[in-house]
């Protein structure tokens, strides 16, 4: 009798990139086996080259757990579309859109992230933002980078210069 594992049909492969909401994109190392309080079970090795991590998520929750493959065309070009609107800053106080800025961000969402980008992002013209403003709007830029970098296959400084041009071109 053949033992069955929760996950046969894997969703991610050795070699994949993805994106994990707590942490960002991360490559796929390998799928292993190991035994866990008396379990056998099966978890993606994904490493975080930029955070020097390797995280090991159980195949039957990855999904659950939020991981996702990196955005596809049609999902980049709508945070790109968000970076070019408005900026929707609620009248509420910072300590409470900071909470709602840091759960996009861990969303994993890209367009969520896009929003948070575009609501923080300050031109040249604009007051220095505080630190904890500039904070979330790094963490939430660096996040972007990352996912387009993958993408569009290229390196993290043009995938800056990617989402700069589309902060540029945002309405006033």
């Amino acid at each position: 009798m053949t033992k069955k594992t929760a996950n046969d049909n894997k969703t991610f492969k050795k070699g994949d990139y993805i994106v994990y909401p707590a942490h960002g994109v991360g490559r796929v190392t390998g799928v292993e086996k190991e035994t866990v309080a008396g379990f056998d079970i099966e978890v993606y090795v994904v490493s975080f080259e930029q955070d020097k991590m390797t995280l090991r998520v159980p195949t039957a929750k990855a999904i659950a757990s939020g991981m996702r493959p990196l955005a596809n065309d049609k999902v980049l070009a709508d945070a790109l579309k968000t970076l070019r609107g408005k900026a929707k800053v609620k009248r509420t106080m910072w300590s409470r859109r900071a909470q709602e800025y840091e759960a996009k961000i861990n969303s994993g969402d890209l367009i969520s992230i896009a929003e948070v980008v575009r609501d923080l992002h300050r031109h040249e013209d604009q007051p220095e933002p505080s630190y904890s403003e500039r904070q979330l709007y790094e963490s939430a830029l660096d996040r972007m980078v990352r996912e387009v970098a993958a993408v569009e296959k290229v390196d993290r400084d043009k995938a800056l210069e990617i989402l700069s041009t589309s902060l540029q071109k945002k309405a006033a």
